[in-house]
């Protein structure tokens, strides 16, 4: 089967190979998945620049963490699915390959609504927003919610979970991307390139920056008093003493649970990953580059198999 691999840290897209591999087998507590699709997402570009290396990983690394396909054989010890069955999730790695293995645990069935495609973009922007807002900062209905990148891959989701739990939600995103984010729900908009977000958006109870940088500086101004930051991307460091507010840095991990939550959110209809391009795995260095270079408006998806 192929499979994509770094064999070398760097920042060269050289040096992600496609390969051909022995298709891995599963053990007692795993799934063997074909591959459907698979969502590229800045951890694995970070992980070939060698996060791998902090991340405690060993080279040769089998790139890609978030798949949707269809269960191809069981572990022994399996028995919530069956043999075709379609799931999605997150994976430890080896994502960008024909076939993977998962931790059963970490699967849920896929969306009826959704093909594999949009179903791949769902799980790791999906349970960060999830864990971030919930999990981590407490979000509860009634609450005032900023968010620093709507138009993004998790942000554009992450609105539409808040909006699904009965949250007010101020957007920011350029103005090129207004339509898109008060078409997702949220209640406010701001244009962080004409407006000085933090001057325009004020009391907020909790804040989810995915941008990071000044913007995650600034975000503290917008905080009421005891009010909450949530970060994908920064690196808190003295801010809660600063500001009086709590700061966190959300760390995603795969849960079958709040995945089993995401899917009702999408059979319902409340929540729809945007795509911003789809590539075959032949392409992958091209997939990584777009996700390194930042601003797709959505997600960047690989293609395996119909």
């Amino acid at each position: 089967m192929r499979a994509v691999i770094i064999s070398e840290y760097g920042d060269s897209n050289d040096l992600v190979q496609l390969v051909d591999v022995d298709r891995p087998e599963p053990e007692a507590d795993e799934a063997l998945v074909r591959i459907r699709a698979a969502g590229v997402n800045p951890v694995d570009w970070k992980i070939r620049s060698g996060a791998g290396k902090r991340m405690g990983l060993e080279l040769p690394i089998r790139l890609g963490g978030e798949i949707a396909g269809t269960i191809e054989a069981l572990g022994r010890d399996v028995d919530a699915f069956e043999e075709g069955d379609a799931v999605f999730g997150l994976i430890g790695s080896g994502g960008f390959a024909e076939y993977a293995v998962a931790k059963a645990k970490d699967l849920v069935l896929k969306p009826a609504n959704l093909d594999f495609i949009h179903a791949a973009a769902v799980p790791l922007g999906g349970l960060t927003a999830w864990q971030a807002m919930f999990d981590v900062a407490r979000l509860v209905s009634g609450q005032n919610l900023l968010i620093t990148n709507g138009s993004g891959g998790v942000g554009s989701l992450a609105i539409q979970i808040a909006k699904a739990n009965g949250v007010h939600v101020t957007a920011m995103a350029s103005g090129a991307n207004k339509e898109f984010v008060l078409s997702l729900g949220a209640d406010a908009f701001i244009d962080y390139t004409t407006q000085a977000f933090d001057q325009t958006a004020a009391n907020m109870d909790v804040v989810f920056d995915t941008v990071g940088g000044e913007t995650f500086e600034r975000a503290f101004r917008t905080l009421r008093q005891g009010g909450f930051l949530v970060t994908a991307v920064a690196f808190p460091k003295d801010e809660a003493q600063r500001y009086g507010v709590g700061v966190a840095r959300v760390q995603c991990k795969p849960d079958a649970v709040e995945l089993a939550r995401l899917r009702e959110l999408v059979e319902a209809s409340k929540l729809k990953p945007r795509i911003a391009k789809v590539l075959p795995l032949t392409q992958v260095r091209e997939a990584l580059r777009l996700s390194e270079r930042g601003h797709t408006p959505g997600k960047i998806v690989l293609q395996l198999a119909m």
